[in-house]
């Protein structure tokens, strides 16, 4: 049993866990606190920046995953159309247009009640963020750089493939 509570007390930040994670996936990984874990991460079509932030008085594990792009000012309203729209299919998270521009999809793993996060439960919020950024993606393309409506980026983002190419 005392294994088990060292081992368990090694996590109770849950960031721990976090950063051990990235450095498994060969992610590049900078651990700036106790509170922050930053990372970048490859995706298909863009680079990927995370961070996550542990808040002892909520006691909540926070996910911020932001693209490497910037909004003009012209399209601002319509990427905000947009993420109203793909905000709508989400089952966890949500995205949001920030004032410099960057569009950020959040997610929270709350532990309340002095509970610990194990490595699936923060996998899955990580993978979940990284997806949902992967997904949308040519969605907020459609818009940022054609000028297309929400409407038209999602229908042409979201259509269903069959067979391979």
């Amino acid at each position: 049993m005392g294994a088990a509570l060292a081992q368990e007390s090694d996590y109770a930040n849950p960031l721990d866990r976090v950063e051990r994670l990235a450095e498994r996936r060969d992610w590049p990984v900078d651990r700036t606190n106790d509170h922050e874990v930053n990372m970048r991460v490859a995706s298909a079509w863009n680079d990927l920046f995370l961070s996550l932030n542990w808040h002892d008085d909520l006691e909540s594990l926070h996910l911020a995953c932001s693209y490497d792009i910037k909004v003009p000012d012209k399209h601002r309203a319509e990427v905000t159309r947009l993420l109203a729209l793909v905000n709508a299919r989400l089952h966890a998270g949500h995205f949001d247009l920030w004032a410099d521009g960057s569009v950020i999809y959040r997610h929270s793993l709350t532990l309340a009640g002095g509970a610990i996060a194990n490595d699936a439960q923060c996998e899955a919020m990580i993978r979940t963020g990284l997806a949902a950024c992967e997904v949308y993606f040519p969605a907020l393309q459609f818009v940022v750089w054609a000028g297309k409506t929400a409407e038209d980026a999602m229908a042409g983002a979201l259509f269903d493939t069959m067979g391979e190419a």
